[in-house]
C-alpha cells in the first residue's frame, strides 16, 4: 500500500535577531520584571521582521523555492500547495494561490489556505497526508506554515509581545512505497475560546472609527496550559498502543515550541529521556503553526534525526485542539 513521506522540509526567518535584554527593558520602562517569566518560557533570542516589505506571504514564498531548491524540484512537480498561518497578509486570494504563482506551479494544481491557529501546520500536514493517500493523481504536496506574528502583539502584554516570533517552514510530501506516516489524532475543546481572540474586536468592527489600534491586535487572556500535556501523553499512548509500537521505538519529539516546560512534562511524564525532546524556543522565540516543523527541522540538521528514525510530532492550538502525529523520516 502506498504511504506518505517527508521529502524535504526547509526553514526561512528573519535576519533581525532579538535577544531578551530589549523585552527586559521595554517591559522595566513600565515597571514590569519579565526576567523569571522568560526563563520560564525559555526563551532567549527570536528574530523578528523589521522590513515593511517582509510579511507572512513573503516569508511563505522564501521557504517555498527554498525547499523546492534543495530538493531538486520545481514548481510544476507539486500537485497540491496548502499555506497555513493565523496571520495571513490576504484572505482574498489564498496565500497559496500567490506560492502556487510565485513557484510557476501547473494548472493541475490544487490550493488551499487551512487556519487551525498554532496547530496549524501540523494539522495541515496530517489532512494532506489522508487526501494524498486517497487520491491516486496526486504524488507530491508542498505545505507552507508561516506567521507574522510580532505586528500583531500589543506591546504592553508580557505574554504575547516577548514569547512570539516571525518565521517559516515548508516541506515537501512525497508518495512512497515504504516507511513515512504512521498515524494521528486530534483532540478538541473549544469551552474556553474566548481566552484569546484576534482581531480583539472581531471582524465586523474593525472599521469603528472608535476603536484603538490596540482593540484590534491580538488579546490574550492568562490562563493555566500545562494540564494540556495529559492529552498530549494520552494521545500518544493511544497511536502506540493502535499501531503496535512500544515508546521506546520514538527516536525523537518536536513538541511545540510555545514554552520549554511542554517538552520538560512531556518527557517526565512519558518516563523518557529529556535529550529525546528537540527544543529550539531559546534560538528561535515561538513561530506559531510553523513550530514542531522548525524543530524538526533543525533535529534533522544537527544529526538528531536521522532517515528512518520515528518522531513525534505535538502541538496546540487555542483553546484548545491538539493534533499528535507519528512518522518515519
Amino acid at each position: 500500500m502506498e504511504n506518505v513521506r517527508i521529502l524535504m522540509i526547509e526553514v526561512y526567518h528573519p535576519d533581525n535577531e532579538v535577544d531578551n535584554n530589549f523585552y527586559l527593558n521595554h517591559f522595566k520602562s513600565q515597571g514590569k520584571d519579565i526576567k523569571g517569566l522568560l526563563k520560564a518560557f525559555g526563551r532567549d533570542k527570536r528574530y523578528i521582521i523589521d522590513d515593511d516589505n517582509e510579511n507572512t506571504v513573503t516569508m511563505g514564498i522564501k521557504v517555498a523555492n527554498k525547499v523546492l531548491k534543495n530538493a531538486g524540484l520545481e514548481g510544476k512537480d507539486i500537485d497540491m500547495v496548502m499555506f497555513s498561518s493565523q496571520f495571513p497578509e490576504y484572505t482574498f486570494p489564498s496565500q497559496s494561490l500567490i506560492v502556487h504563482n510565485a513557484i510557476d506551479g501547473k494548472e493541475d494544481c490544487m490550493c488551499m489556505d487551512t487556519n487551525t491557529n498554532c496547530a496549524g501546520m501540523l494539522v495541515t500536514v496530517e489532512q494532506t497526508i489522508r487526501a494524498m493517500m486517497g487520491n491516486p493523481h496526486v504524488k507530491r504536496a508542498l505545505v507552507i506554515g508561516s506567521d507574522y506574528t510580532s505586528i500583531h502583539c500589543r506591546d504592553d502584554d508580557e505574554l504575547t509581545y516577548p514569547n512570539f516570533a516571525d518565521g517559516a517552514a515548508a516541506i515537501i510530501l512525497e508518495k512512497t512505497e515504504e516507511g513515512g506516516f504512521i498515524d494521528s489524532m486530534c483532540k478538541s475543546d473549544g469551552a474556553t475560546w474566548e481566552a484569546v481572540k484576534y482581531p480583539a474586536c472581531g471582524m465586523s468592527k474593525v472599521y469603528k472609527e472608535e476603536l484603538s489600534v490596540r482593540d484590534r491586535r491580538l488579546q490574550w487572556t492568562p490562563f493555566e496550559g500545562l494540564f494540556i500535556i495529559d492529552k498530549a501523553v494520552t494521545s500518544i499512548h493511544a497511536l502506540l498502543n493502535r499501531n503496535g509500537l512500544k515508546i521506546e521505538e520514538i527516536n525523537s519529539y518536536c513538541f511545540s515550541q510555545y514554552s520549554k516546560a511542554f517538552s520538560n512534562l512531556g518527557s517526565e511524564k512519558l518516563g523518557v529521556d529529556i535529550n529525546k525532546f528537540i527544543y529550539i524556543g531559546d534560538a528561535y522565540g515561538y513561530t506559531g503553526t510553523s513550530s514542531p516543523f522548525i524543530s524538526f527541522y533543525e533535529g534533522i540538521k544537527t544529526g538528531r534525526i536521522k532517515r528512518g528514525d520515528i518522531v513525534c510530532l505535538w502541538t496546540v492550538a487555542i483553546n484548545w485542539t491538539i493534533c499528535t502525529m507519528l512518522i518515519r523520516y
